[in-house]
């Protein structure tokens, strides 16, 4: 319909299994484009919550040496690292629908003294307004008060992360100039730092959508769909919706059931797909309880055997005596297990470990 080949990239946000943009999407789509008929206009068709902001340069810069035109289509989500990527862009197509987010990063970090249990995520935008806040709102600007601000901030989520945070927003900002530039319709300086700022820092909450109308108001290259393509690039949303699920919750409690374990195999969590190729990645899930179970709990087994009457210890054979005494502690092993398990199936239930392994980028061909 546009005169233009199509590339999709879809990162999956089903719960709890969803999928980031990230730099091991970035050789297949090669494979992608080298498949492609010598293009004039490629149309990157885009459903993702975000991921990795160090890849959409990568991604953009590789599309535009294989054509002269490069658009990005967004039915529906395409958040954080996905806005950074249609900003790359010579025009984005977007849906009734559609939705971009701010670009400001979060970070994993752990917390001081923590040693155990997944990192916490923490914006770079939060820290910037906790420090902004403590001077302009609450009026410190007192050098020693605002010193123990920072010494507050720091003792909280540590001095390396502060760095990373520092250094993450000035590479974001980087990141948005290079892709911005990167268009053949070239935008004034005051055009580009308007739209970084305000992706960046004025919308004040990482998870806001920003619907087309918005993004047109900020001045970003939209273009908005007739019935016919609005129509068919909802369709062809549905369609990969349908595919992996996005509407099915892998809910772990109705998993697991009255199971302390569950197993799913080869679930897709995301697809590239041209006219010519088709890449899954998909994953295996594991699910187990978590019970809180006393530390170190201690069972003795005594597995003792009374002989019937009449028979005299002494004259059963030494092969016999052996026999019997590997019987006993067997069982004595069977039973220590036994309760072992028993133990941790009556200890309260305290949430679920989830777990994905062994995905990877898997060509159709290859299946």
């Amino acid at each position: 319909m546009r005169g233009s080949q199509v590339i999709t990239y879809i990162t999956s946000d089903r719960p709890p299994i969803a999928a980031r943009i990230a730099e091991d999407a970035v050789r297949p789509l090669y494979d992608h484009l080298v498949a492609l008929d010598a293009p004039k206009k490629i149309d990157l068709f885009i459903y993702s919550r975000g991921g990795d902001v160090s890849v959409p340069w990568r991604i953009v810069s590789m599309f535009r040496e294989f054509c002269d035109e490069f658009n990005v289509l967004v039915p529906y989500k395409a958040h954080s690292a996905a806005t950074l990527l249609a900003l790359g862009a010579d025009h984005i197509y977007m849906g009734k629908k559609a939705e971009l987010g701010p670009i400001d990063p979060t970070l994993s970090r752990m917390n001081i003294g923590e040693s155990a249990g997944p990192p916490q995520e923490i914006s770079v935008e939060d820290v910037n307004s906790y420090i902004s806040f403590m001077r302009d709102k609450a009026n410190i600007n007192d050098q020693n008060a605002l010193s123990q601000v920072i010494s507050i901030l720091a003792n909280n989520i540590g001095p390396l992360t502060l760095g990373t945070v520092n250094r993450q927003n000035s590479h974001i900002r980087l990141v948005a100039r290079k892709l911005l530039t990167s268009r053949k319709e070239k935008l004034g300086e005051d055009k580009i730092s308007s739209i970084i700022d305000t992706l960046t820092e004025k919308m004040y909450f990482h998870g806001h959508a920003i619907g087309r109308r918005e993004a047109k108001e900020m001045e970003l290259p939209v273009e908005f769909p007739d019935d016919s393509l609005e129509k068919m690039m909802w369709n062809l949303y549905l369609e990969y919706e349908n595919c992996m699920k996005f509407n099915e919750p892998l809910d772990p409690i109705v998993a697991l059931g009255q199971n302390e374990t569950f197993h799913f195999d080869n679930i897709p969590i995301a697809l590239i797909e041209s006219a010519k190729k088709y890449h899954r990645f998909p994953v295996t899930v594991d699910m187990k309880k978590r019970r809180q179970v006393p530390p170190n709990p201690q069972i003795t087994v005594n597995v003792g055997l009374n002989l019937p009457a009449g028979i005299d210890p002494v004259q059963i054979p030494q092969d016999v005596q052996q026999i019997m005494q590997q019987m006993i502690n067997q069982v004595g092993q069977d039973v220590q297990r036994q309760t072992r398990q028993e133990l941790i199936r009556q200890s309260p239930e305290v949430g679920v470990d989830i777990r994905n392994y062994g995905g990877k980028w898997v060509e159709a061909a290859e299946e």
